[in-house]
């Protein structure tokens, strides 16, 4: 089953190969159609893959998958000046299903050549680098996105989650401080939720991302927490942000009005959650 953040990823990349100009860069009607048709087959073999339940539910789909990956070959046999083309071929090889990802890397190198102004190909290409140890080097090419598409929220959040679990790489390099990272890491995450203000997945994990810097801004948290929850429908979606402004409110030290809070948090699927900032509060207390 593929994680929640490469199936963001591979959703919009998806979305980026079928319904932007990438898919449109062909010389000629022909090549645009074939590469159009690949692309349908593509979306509709992966999609009934997700719904498989085991490996030998996707035995079914070996052939087909087998046989799409024949054509796409021929295709760039045919084509191999359409950057689209290994763009398109390079997402097939990178899914869960197929997982090719040396040869997907190699796909996304050749159609970056063939067109240095594609911020999906950089973003993606940034996932391999990182994925190999080198967040560096990856950095550049998530920043090269970035530059190329500013308003894409996909590529600010790709550069914060970079930074936030490379932290300690950046650190060692000696070209970045913790200061630094953090800040960067924050406005990435930030900017993300900026662009996107209707999709809550990317304001949340701004406001997690106070809990990955050194020297956090609460007052700042708080803030932000406090206007999610006004944003979300009542129950566990806005109970969820409770527990973080509780969480918050004992870091603060104003442990009794993360009590009055934690006191509002009635959902059993936050029981977990609530019972560990009920336990950080406790210890905070004793230790006055």
């Amino acid at each position: 089953m593929m994680s929640p953040v490469r199936a963001l990823v591979f959703l919009f990349l998806m979305v980026a190969v079928a319904c932007s100009d990438v898919a449109l860069m062909a010389a000629d009607a022909s090549p645009d159609e074939a590469l159009r048709a690949l692309v349908a087959r593509q979306k509709e073999l992966l999609a009934s893959a997700e719904k498989k339940q085991s490996q030998v539910e996707l035995e079914d789909l070996r052939h087909p998958l087998q046989q799409l990956c024949f054509d796409y070959e021929d295709f760039l046999r045919r084509n191999p000046d359409l950057a689209a083309g290994y763009v398109s071929y390079a997402l097939l090889l990178d899914h869960p299903v197929i997982d090719e990802r040396r040869r997907a890397t190699g796909l996304l190198l050749k159609a970056n050549q063939l067109d240095p102004e594609l911020p999906l190909v950089k973003n993606q290409l940034g996932n391999h680098v990182a994925e190999m140890g080198k967040p560096l080097e990856a950095l550049n090419y998530f920043l090269a996105a970035i530059r190329l598409a500013p308003k894409e929220s996909l590529y600010h959040y790709q550069l914060g989650t970079l930074l936030a679990e490379a932290r300690d790489d950046f650190l060692k390099s000696g070209e970045w401080t913790a200061t630094k990272v953090d800040e960067a890491l924050q406005r990435a995450f930030l900017q993300a939720s900026l662009n996107s203000p209707n999709d809550w997945r990317y304001a949340y994990r701004y406001g997690l991302s106070f809990y990955d810097v050194e020297k956090p801004d609460w007052e700042t948290a708080l803030a932000f927490w406090t206007k999610f929850e006004a944003d979300l429908k009542p129950g566990i979606e806005q109970q969820t942000c409770r527990v973080h402004r509780a969480k918050v409110l004992v870091e603060m030290n104003e442990m009794e009005e993360a009590k009055e809070v934690l006191s509002t948090i009635t959902e059993p699927a936050l029981t977990r959650q609530k019972k560990t900032v009920e336990e950080a509060l406790a210890q905070k207390t004793r230790a006055k």
